[in-house]
């Protein structure tokens, strides 16, 4: 029998929407009705847009603001472990209680059979309205992040979905509730076996992720370095057609605005850069293109990069040189390339889809 799942994400950037969108897909398959919101619509008039833009801003412009921030309000701390009565988390944030009147107007008006959240708002929301018993769905949280800060964490809500069994540890032990990793949420698309690119013109093509909004230190230096290096590297940048038309310039450099075909990019490249470990990386490890981690954006992307590497699924590069160096080692054929590509294929655990629809079935803990 057919169920009601509500998918909450949010517009901050593309990732949260891109595991929205695949969660609905494979949930959509297996016969659910699936109604996908965005959380920030569920905030008072101008208050999402001003959310949006204010974390676009000071990651763009003021990294060093953007870092204090995490330090202060996000990175995990030391805690006593919760219980479902706790409210730890409203310290961490406080605009969830403005969004909570028009998601109970939504429940009682399609009333859900299960709820999952794939951003961290969504989830401090439901897990603040299910503790105190002004929600009577279950609910799930998907952490997009390997490294699970403090709002992802509520122990209002049912079930915690994580990518690793590391952050599916932090996630129990910081709200008292089942956790599972289940590996990444990634179109089936990515999914792939094949070997080696071709070369372009006698050069591995690298890609550079930019994430949608073309964020990055050093983006057009690193693509530069490695046009030099005999590589072809490919900035992937997103929706900013500024930095599109600068890296455009750059010789040996190929500049890419928003595709729709990132599993096409990636089976034509033989290694990715990345700087915020978020979904263009797990595609990757989809994909079978091995990853190396460099230059991060601040706060949860650097943590996220490290944590990665430190799970054995990418490479960590902390200066130029060990950007090369990687680089040259997996974009050959070698033992060091087949790891990264077992270790990606391996971190694909289980149908986060399908944990959902059973919690649904459940109903709830």
């Amino acid at each position: 029998m057919g169920r009601r799942c509500l998918v909450l994400s949010a517009s901050m950037g593309a990732g949260h929407d891109a595991v929205a969108g695949e969660l609905a897909r494979r949930l959509r398959a297996d016969g659910h009705d699936v109604l996908v919101r965005d959380v920030l619509t569920l905030l008072p008039p101008g208050a999402g847009p001003a959310v949006r833009g204010f974390y676009r801003f000071v990651v763009r412009r003021l990294p060093p603001v953007y870092e204090a921030i995490y330090a202060l309000f996000l990175a995990p701390r030391p805690a006593p472990r919760p219980s479902r009565r706790s409210r730890r988390g409203l310290d961490v944030t406080p605009m969830a209680a403005l969004a909570e009147r028009k998601l109970g107007a939504l429940v009682a008006r399609w009333r859900p059979d299960v709820i999952v959240s794939t951003f961290h708002l969504a989830g401090q929301i439901t897990g603040r309205m299910r503790a105190r018993g002004a929600l009577d769905v279950p609910c799930a949280v998907f952490v997009t992040d390997f490294a699970v800060h403090r709002a992802w964490l509520d122990p209002g809500n049912d079930l915690y979905l994580c990518v690793t069994e590391t952050a599916a540890r932090a996630a129990r032990e910081g709200t008292g509730r089942p956790a599972v990793a289940t590996g990444p949420v990634v179109p089936p698309e990515f999914h792939k076996t094949e070997g080696l690119a071709p070369e372009a013109g006698g050069r591995a093509v690298v890609l550079l992720s930019a994430g949608a909004w073309g964020v990055g230190p050093g983006l057009l230096a690193t693509a530069g370095a490695l046009a030099r290096h005999g590589v072809a590297p490919v900035l992937l940048c997103g929706r900013d057609e500024r930095l599109r038309r600068r890296a455009a310039r750059l010789p040996g450099v190929r500049a890419l605005g928003w595709t729709d075909d990132m599993p096409g990019t990636m089976a034509s490249a033989r290694v990715l850069v990345d700087n915020a470990a978020g979904q263009t990386a797990v595609q990757a490890l989809a994909a079978g293109l091995p990853v190396v981690g460099h230059r991060p954006i601040p706060g949860h992307g650097a943590v996220g990069v490290r944590e990665m590497a430190a799970e054995g699924l990418t490479t960590y590069a902390a200066d130029l040189a060990g950007l090369l160096a990687a680089v040259d080692e997996l974009a050959r054929p070698g033992p060091a390339r087949d790891r990264r590509r077992a270790a990606g294929s391996a971190a694909f655990r289980a149908d986060a889809a399908r944990l959902v629809a059973d919690l649904a079935h459940r109903g709830g803990a």
